[in-house]
């Protein structure tokens, strides 16, 4: 007795099993294909390298004291252009401001005195360039190892370029840099120099790529994060069509045609040149007359059933 209830219950689980399935199939329509009809164009296009960068001085310059002792004034300050041989500062040995300190206690002649006897130090500028970093206050003590000023003769903006792209970077090439932190701003410069040893990073092969660049606005700062598209080659009058219009299969790139009312569409196989983020280019196969499908998959829901339809569920009679 309890095995032939068993076998009910099974039996009665496959058949509502069987029901809901069959529910699904008649809820559902099967996917619609939907083409939208392009011609190709004629236009232009830019393959780039895309890469990130740090904005950073071509030549770093630190100027320490070549004596311990304290800042007497400091005649620079960030932001500010120094010329080669300028003074920045004025300081004294620590003989020297112990000696001052010792007659500012005398009074005024003493002060005086010693200050034209025994005369500062002076920090002088071995490069034309610009103040990037000036933390000393006068006063303040220092040694001979402490950083008193940092210049940068101009800022650059080097590239970090994987080792897949880099084979395609020459030096000469024009580039376009953006700022994370203003992206509105683009500014054109060129590759000068690549690096011939890489850098590991993140399990990665990275070569460092050097971009000069042609103006430098006001509001790049040493240390920015910034945006480098490298530009590869460039081509005017071509033949475009989108990137998502190409496909492909062992015989290599081919398209889709539009064929006449109630044909399948009609294959061509095309050869591409240079691409970009939108676009390739069309070497041979098609010609601007030519109507070309771009196709995308798209499910049709059907509508909700009407009350009684579900054959799980009773009908309702009518007077």
């Amino acid at each position: 007795m309890i095995r032939n209830k068993i076998w009910k219950i099974l039996a009665v689980l496959v058949l509502i099993a069987a029901i809901t399935v069959l529910v699904i199939k008649i809820q559902r329509k099967p996917v619609k294909e939907i083409f939208k009809e392009i011609s190709p164009v004629i236009g232009s296009i830019q393959s780039v390298i895309n890469s990130t960068a740090i904005v950073q001085p071509d030549n770093r310059l630190e100027i320490k004291p070549p004596i311990n002792g304290r800042i007497d004034k400091m005649l620079v300050r960030e932001g500010d252009v120094v010329k080669e041989g300028q003074i920045v500062a004025w300081m004294s040995s620590t003989e020297r401001a112990a000696l001052l300190d010792a007659a500012r206690a005398q009074g005024a002649d003493a002060m005086k005195y010693w200050e034209e006897v025994y005369k500062p130090t002076p920090l002088i500028s071995p490069i034309a360039g610009e103040v990037i970093v000036s933390t000393k206050e006068p006063g303040q003590t220092v040694t001979a190892a402490d950083i008193v000023i940092v210049l940068s003769d101009h800022l650059i903006a080097q590239a970090q370029v994987d080792e897949t792209d880099i084979g395609k970077v020459k030096a000469l090439q024009e580039a376009v840099v953006t700022l994370d932190a203003y992206p509105q701003i683009k500014v054109k410069g060129k590759v000068d120099h690549i690096f011939y040893e890489s850098k590991l990073v993140n399990n990665v092969n990275i070569y460092q790529v050097d971009i000069v660049l042609e103006t430098v606005p006001a509001v790049f700062r040493s240390g920015m994060t910034a945006t480098i598209n490298i530009i590869e080659n460039t081509k005017d009058n071509i033949l475009l069509i989108p990137l998502e219009a190409v496909k492909y299969n062992k015989a290599g790139a081919y398209v889709l045609l539009s064929a006449a009312p109630g044909q399948m569409p009609v294959e061509r196989n095309i050869e591409t040149g240079i691409s970009d983020e939108k676009n390739t280019e069309v070497l041979s196969g098609l010609s601007e007359s030519d109507k070309v499908l771009i196709s995308g998959a798209k499910y049709v829901p059907v509508q909700a059933p009407k009350q009684g339809s579900n054959p799980l569920m009773p009908r309702r009679g009518g007077r």
